[in-house]
C-alpha cells in the first residue's frame, strides 16, 4: 500500500513532499521518543508522532521511512517543512489521536494482504 491510499482513506492533510505519496508503506511505528524510533522502526514504516521539530526529519531520513504523520492536528514548524521537502519525506497531519490513527492504519495495511 502506498501513502496516497492512506491519505485518501483517512483524510490526512499533506503538508509537504506530496510528490512522494507513491512511497510504499511496509508497516508503521508510533512513538515520540526519537531514540526509541531510531532503535525500533524499520525502512518503509510510516511514523506516527506528536513531535513537530525538524529532528523528526533527520530520524525519518536515517531510517528511510515512507513518511511522517503528526497527530492531534499538530502543525510542523516551518524549518521542519523545509527540511522534509529537501529530504523528500512527506509530512501529513491527522486530527486523530495516536491510538485511533495507529489502529486505522494497521487495519488498512492488514486488508491489503
Amino acid at each position: 500500500m502506498n501513502l496516497e491510499t492512506i491519505v485518501k482513506e483517512l483524510g490526512l492533510e499533506v503538508k509537504c513532499a506530496s510528490e512522494n505519496l507513491k512511497n510504499d508503506v511496509t508497516g508503521g511505528y508510533t512513538g515520540d521518543l526519537l531514540s526509541d524510533v531510531m532503535a525500533n522502526s524499520h525502512e518503509g514504516n510510516i511514523w506516527i508522532t506528536r513531535q513537530v521539530h525538524q529532528n523528526i526529519v533527520a530520524v525519518a531520513s536515517l531510517k528511510d521511512h515512507a513518511g511522517i504523520i503528526l497527530i492531534n492536528s499538530c502543525e510542523p514548524t516551518q524549518d521542519t517543512l523545509a527540511k522534509a521537502s529537501q529530504e523528500k519525506i512527506p509530512i501529513m497531519v491527522s486530527n486523530l489521536h495516536a491510538f485511533e490513527l495507529t489502529g486505522k492504519i494497521y487495519n488498512l495495511l492488514e486488508k491489503k494482504d
